[in-house]
C-alpha cells in the first residue's frame, strides 16, 4: 500500500476584466487552495498550488485559459511544474498499522533500528572468527558493517520520490514497483517474510529457553520440583508477546523499542565485559580451523561469512519505519530517517565490535557454535559470576526479545489486516486486531514447537535472505535512479548488487552442504 499519485489535466477559464478589475486583482490576488489535508494524511512531497499568474495583457486582449499541464509531459527539471501534481493518501494507508500514525521522527527512527539491529544473531559472531582468524574476522565484519550502511542510505532515499510525489512505504513496495508484481512474488516475499515470520518463531525459542534458565537461577534448588518444561515456557512467551502486540500501530511501540533497545545494549556489554575481565581461559588457540578437505574448508570459510551477513538483517524494516514519519517537499522524511539510522548504528558498532572480538580473544576456539556468548558466559563463568549479574543478563535477553518481537510481527500484521481492508474497503475493527494478532503468535508458538530444529537450517534459509540487505538496495537504485553509465555510483551498486547475489547462491549451497555433510536431528514437536 501507499499514496496514490494523481494528476488532474483541469482547464479554468478567467472572465473577461478590464483594467481597474486586473488591478485590484493583482492588489489581492486570488490564491488556489489544494483540498484541506493535514499532514498526517498527506506526506506528499508536493503540496504546492498551482502559481497562478494574473499580468493584464499588455493588447487589452481576453484571456482565455490556464491549463494544468500532466506530470508525464513535465520536464524533470521543472519544479513549477512538478509543484502541479495534486497527491491524496490512499485510504486503506489510514487503517494499516505501519501507515496509520505519521508523527514519528528521528528519536523513533533510532528506538526501531536499534531494537531491531541488536539481536541475538550477534552472539554467534566470535564463532566466524574461529574460521576466518584475527585479520580476515575483522577485515569481514568491518566491509559487512559498512556495506550494510550503504544500502541503508540507499533505501532510505528511495522511500519517496521527488517526481511523482510516491511513497513506499514498505519493502515489498518498492520491489515490486520496480521490478513488477512476478519478480516480487518470486525473489522477495519469502525472504522478506522469512525475516519477520521466521525471527518471530526464533524469538520465542530464544526467549522461552532464556525464561527457563533466568527461573532457575533466581530460585535455585529450592523450586526444581516445580519448573515448567521448555513448551510451557514457549508459551508464556508467547502469552507476554501476543498481550503486547496489541498495541495499534509502529509509532505506538516505539516507548517499547526504547526498552529492546536499552536491554540489547545492556547484554551485549555484559557478555563481553564479563569475557574479558574474567580472562582467556587456559589453552586458547586463535589459529583458524582447519577441515580434512578443502571442500569442507570452502563451505566451512562460507558459513562464517553467513554467520556476519545475517548480523546485520533489519532492512526489511527500514521503509516501514521511514513510513511512519512526515514528510514535506521542504522537510523530506529521510532528513530525519538518516539521523536517527547514524545515531543508531553508532551504537550497535559499539555492541558489535567489542563482542566478536573481545568473545575471541577470550575463548578462541572453546567458543559454543551453539549459542555463542551467551552459551559461553553460563558454561565457563556460571560459577565464579554474580547470579545477578548471571539473572540480569537473562532478563535483558528477555525483554529484548518480546520487545523485537513487536517490530519484526509488524509487518506481517500489516499484511494480514491489508488483505481484509482491500476486500471489505473498510478498518478492520478492534476485535478481529487481536484475534487475527492472538493467531500469529500462537501460530509462531505451533512453529517453535513443531520444528525446534529450525535453528539448524537458519545457514540454508539465511541465505534466502542475504539479498534483501546486500543486493536488492543496489538493484533499485541502479533501476529508479538510472545513473550515468560508468560513473562511479553506477560501478558501486553494480558491484555491491552483483557480489550480494554471488554471496546469496555460495550461502544457500553452503547451507545444503551442511546440512548434508552433519544431517539433522530432526525430532517434530520434541524441542
Amino acid at each position: 500500500m501507499g499514496e496514490v499519485v494523481e494528476t488532474s489535466s483541469t482547464t479554468s477559464t478567467i472572465p473577461t476584466r478590464t483594467p481597474e478589475i486586473l488591478m485590484e486583482s493583482r492588489a489581492q490576488p486570488q490564491v488556489s487552495v489544494p483540498p484541506m489535508q493535514t499532514q498526517y494524511n498527506s506526506p506528499s512531497l508536493s503540496r504546492k498550488p498551482l502559481l497562478l499568474s494574473l499580468e493584464p495583457p499588455s493588447n487589452g486582449a481576453i484571456v482565455k485559459a490556464i491549463s494544468r499541464t500532466p506530470n508525464f509531459l513535465t520536464p524533470l527539471g521543472s519544479p513549477l511544474r512538478r509543484a502541479i501534481q495534486l497527491t491524496r493518501l490512499d485510504p486503506q494507508d489510514a487503517w494499516l498499522p505501519i501507515t496509520e500514525s505519521r508523527n514519528g521522527n528521528a528519536y523513533y527512527a533510532a528506538f526501531h533500528t536499534l531494537c531491531s539491529g541488536i539481536g541475538i544473531q550477534a552472539l554467534v559472531l566470535p564463532v566466524s572468527f574461529t574460521i576466518l582468524g584475527w585479520s580476515w574476522g575483522i577485515i569481514s565484519l568491518t566491509v559487512a558493517f559498512v556495506w550494510q550502511l550503504y544500502t541503508l542510505w540507499l533505501l532510505v532515499n528511495l522511500h519517496e520520490s521527488t517526481e511523482t510525489g510516491l511513497r513506499y512505504s514498505r519493502y515489498l513496495q518498492l520491489f515490486s514497483v520496480t521490478f513488477g508484481e512476478k519478480m516480487g512474488k518470486l525473489l522477495a516475499i519469502f525472504p522478506i517474510m522469512y525475516l519477520s515470520g521466521g525471527t518471530c518463531v526464533a524469538l520465542i525459542i530464544i526467549g522461552g529457553s532464556t525464561m527457563k534458565l533466568f527461573y532457575e537461577i533466581v530460585c535455585g534448588h529450592d523450586c526444581t520440583r516445580t519448573h515448567l518444561t521448555t513448551v510451557e515456557w514457549y508459551l508464556v512467551f508467547t502469552s507476554a508477546a501476543v498481550v503486547l502486540s496489541q498495541l495499534p500501530n509502529l509509532n505506538s511501540i516505539a516507548g517499547v523499542s526504547l526498552i529492546g533497545a536499552i536491554t540489547a545494549i545492556g547484554y551485549c556489554t555484559i557478555m563481553w565485559l564479563v569475557a574479558v575481565t574474567e580472562g582467556r581461559l587456559d589453552g586458547v588457540s586463535y589459529d583458524p580451523i582447519r577441515e580434512d578437505s578443502n571442500t569442507a574448508m570452502i563451505f566451512s570459510i562460507l558459513n562464517a561469512f553467513g554467520i556476519i551477513a545475517f548480523a546485520f538483517r533489519g532492512h526489511n524494516l527500514t521503509l516501514e519505519i521511514q513510513a511512519t514519519m512526515p514528510s514535506s517537499e521542504k522537510n523530506p522524511s529521510r532528513i530525519p530517517m538518516w539521523r536517527g539510522i547514524k545515531v543508531a548504528y553508532l551504537i550497535i558498532a559499539m555492541c558489535l565490535f567489542p563482542l566478536a572480538i573481545g568473545g575471541y580473544w577470550a575463548y578462541g576456539h572453546k567458543i559454543p557454535a551453539n549459542g555463542g556468548m551467551l552459551t559461553a558466559i553460563y558454561q565457563y563463568h556460571g560459577r565464579d559470576t554474580s547470579q545477578f549479574v548471571l539473572a540480569l543478563t537473562s532478563l535483558f535477553v528477555i525483554i529484548n526479545a518480546v520487545s523485537s518481537f513487536q517490530i519484526y510481527g509488524m509487518p506481517m500484521f500489516d499484511d494480514m489486516e491489508s488483505k481484509y481492508t482491500k476486500r471489505m474497503h473498510k478498518p478492520l475493527p478492534w476485535w478481529l486486531r487481536s484475534v487475527s494478532r492472538a493467531m500469529f503468535g500462537y501460530g509462531c508458538f505451533f512453529v517453535a514447537v513443531a520444528i525446534p530444529f529450525l535453528g539448524s537450517l537458519a545457514g540454508l534459509i539465511g541465505g534466502v535472505a542475504v539479498p534483501v540487505t546486500f543486493a536488492y538496495p543496489c538493484f533499485m537504485w541502479l533501476k529508479i535512479k538510472k545513473p550515468q553509465k560508468y560513473t562511479a555510483i553506477w560501478w558501486l551498486n553494480w558491484v555491491l548488487g552483483v557480489s550480494g547475489v554471488i554471496l546469496s547462491v555460495l550461502l544457500i549451497a553452503a547451507g545444503i552442504y551442511v546440512v548434508i555433510d552433519t544431517g539433522i536431528q530432526v525430532s517434530f514437536f520434541k524441542p
